[in-house]
């Protein structure tokens, strides 16, 4: 399962730094001499250094067995509005995702590499209908020598309680609010008709 493509944390990081610059809208500046932006030294973890299809491949099966991590880093996004607290969990959700293919690497090796290639050359955009005969040989080691079952359709898009240890955060900062004082026409402005009518033709 030799990697082509850029691990997840790259994505994680490009993500990272547009979050930044969201948040940042929020400052009077967008940046002033103390504002704490990360070093790269404390973003970099061991990569997950997989092609796409391997990724798409184990993509239902990873999230099954990395489902705490990931829920503990959204959770942490969605509460503290701020990525730069949650580096260590998205760090944990980049080595559970090591783990993971490590672990398949070991006793899935065969069923897995078929799957990932049936989704390769069977679709360009790696449609999982073409590939349910592979996919049925993996679900089955999956199950047999790592214990993990392929969750069912929706399963990660129901509401689930999830339990942390992290401390609530405090109230979010208050959002800035802007006048706006650009020139307008008063309501009483007379508006004429448009000399060739509307176009709305034209856009539908």
């Amino acid at each position: 399962m030799k990697g082509r493509n850029s691990s997840t944390l790259i994505c994680l990081f490009v993500w990272f730094y547009a979050s930044v610059l969201r948040f940042s809208e929020d400052l009077t500046m967008p940046f002033s001499e103390d504002f704490y932006l990360p070093s790269p030294e404390e973003l970099k973890v061991q990569e997950i250094n997989v092609s796409t299809p391997t990724l798409k491949a184990g993509a239902i099966h990873f999230g099954k067995y990395c489902d705490e991590q990931c829920k503990e880093f959204m959770l942490c996004r969605k509460e503290e509005n701020d990525p730069r607290k949650c580096i260590q969990e998205g760090k944990d959700v980049t080595a559970c995702g090591i783990e993971f293919f490590q672990k398949v690497k070991q006793h899935c090796k065969n069923e897995f590499e078929q799957y990932a290639d049936c989704l390769e050359w069977n679709s360009p955009a790696m449609h999982v209908q073409y590939c349910r005969k592979t996919q049925a040989v993996l679900d089955k080691c999956m199950l047999e020598k790592l214990n993990i079952e392929r969750p069912y359709l929706g399963y990660f898009t129901e509401i689930r309680t999830h339990k942390t240890n992290r401390p609530h955060p405090g109230p979010p900062l208050p959002r800035k609010e802007y006048v706006d004082d650009r020139p307008s026409l008063p309501p009483d402005y007379p508006i004429e008709d448009a000399k060739f009518g509307s176009a709305w033709f034209i856009y539908n």
